[in-house]
């Protein structure tokens, strides 16, 4: 089986789509599924096989993205996708036009993945707008896009849960992007330690995720003044580079948390990253809009214990409790509960030996095969969608 990918973000731009883009293509072939991509081109990238890079040019006010141009985008999609057997797209934005268009062109089934809970998002973006018009204006859009599709892939109940009060009525399939297990698991905590000056016995709580208003991050400043009043020594490191940074930093020099917390950047996902998921004592997470969560499942794959809001698509992850702790959505309480696992680590040894055991439901092998037979399912049923029309005129 073949199938294409379409998105308008991929590597080297780091967020949760390329991830999930990345792991899906690199675990389909074991289940006979061969995947192409189509995805922006950002400078110098070296030709890979299977990946066709289009050109763009850099989005107004965001040096990371690319907006890759429509005609080239849909010539592109066209003509790679003759000879698949299924189209995935992975973005809202040309990205799908591209791919609907040749799918309605070519007979092919088209599915697309909602990664993005873009109601809670824009108003971090476009603050002069009332709220409420942006927040109706993105259930529109989605609702229009997702009923295009014959199929559209969410990654957590909660958002299955929220497309279908949009009105959705494309079939809904809830399916997580799996962890490498083996790549998190083998990380070497005290060499990140050395390599950036933090001491062994220093209790070190980790943000790993873009830096953006809409983490919530400020959360985290503001839960770890009263982590510090019961762990005086803690140090939170921020792994992650994005627009808020300038305003995280104003707050934690005015909350006297310049000794206290480390930004770090991004970090290179086959070492550096899971050397510093190693080197954690706990890794913190205060989202509210976050689709999945997937770096909750990387820590735990790392043997981390999650402090972490139960909150959109965490909650699928967080509520059975194993490997992770939800305090309510309250900095006090939930930097006192930082604070007391810091300060009685063998008390909560637990939720460290529960991690790595639950991390392993949610590893990328499942997942795929998940997937792949979803691709299967939808593909016989279009097919058969074909024969039945056929027969009928």
């Amino acid at each position: 089986m073949r199938v294409l990918m379409v998105s308008d973000v991929y590597f080297p731009r780091v967020n949760g789509v390329s991830t999930s883009i990345e792991t899906f293509r690199r675990t389909l072939a074991a289940q006979g599924v061969e995947v192409r991509l189509i995805v922006p081109r950002y400078g110098d990238e070296p030709d890979e096989p299977g990946i066709v890079r289009v050109e763009g040019r850099p989005v107004p006010g965001d040096r990371e993205d690319r907006l890759v141009g429509w005609r080239a985008m849909h010539r592109a999609v066209l003509e790679a996708a003759r000879d698949c057997d299924l189209i995935h797209v992975q973005t809202p934005f040309v990205a799908h036009y591209a791919g609907l268009k040749a799918a309605r062109r070519l007979g092919l089934p088209v599915v697309a993945t909602y990664h993005t809970l873009f109601e809670e998002y824009l108003q971090h973006y476009a603050r002069l707008i009332p709220a409420s018009w942006l927040r109706g204006q993105a259930r529109a859009f989605s609702r229009r896009q997702c009923n295009q599709l014959d199929a559209v892939i969410v990654p957590s109940t909660a958002m299955r849960d929220r497309l279908e009060s949009y009105g959705v009525s494309s079939p809904m399939h809830v399916l997580p992007t799996g962890i490498p297990m083996a790549q998190f698991a083998q990380g070497n905590g005290a060499r990140f330690r050395r390599d950036f000056g933090i001491g062994e016995s220093r209790p070190m709580a980790l943000f790993v995720g873009r830096v953006a208003h809409e983490k919530n991050i400020g959360f985290l400043l503001d839960a770890l003044v009263h982590a510090r009043r019961i762990r005086p020594d803690v140090l939170l490191v921020i792994a992650g580079e994005g627009p808020a940074m300038v305003d995280l930093k104003a707050q934690a020099s005015a909350l006297d948390l310049r000794e206290s917390v480390r930004f770090i950047g991004y970090l290179d996902r086959q070492q550096a990253l899971p050397d510093c998921y190693a080197a954690a004592d706990v890794f913190v997470f205060a989202s509210r809009t976050e689709t999945q969560g997937l770096v909750l499942l990387e820590a735990m794959a790392a043997g981390v214990p999650v402090v972490a809001l139960a909150e959109m698509g965490t909650v699928d992850i967080l509520s059975p409790g194993r490997g992770a702790f939800s305090p309510p959505n309250d900095p006090k309480a939930f930097g006192e509960t930082l604070g007391q696992i810091l300060k009685h680590p063998a008390s909560w040894q637990h939720l460290r030996d529960e991690a790595p055991i639950y991390a392993h439901e949610w590893s990328d092998v499942a997942m795929a095969e998940r997937l792949a037979r979803r691709y299967r399912e939808i593909t016989d049923f279009k097919f058969g969608q074909k024969i039945a029309l056929t027969v009928a005129t």
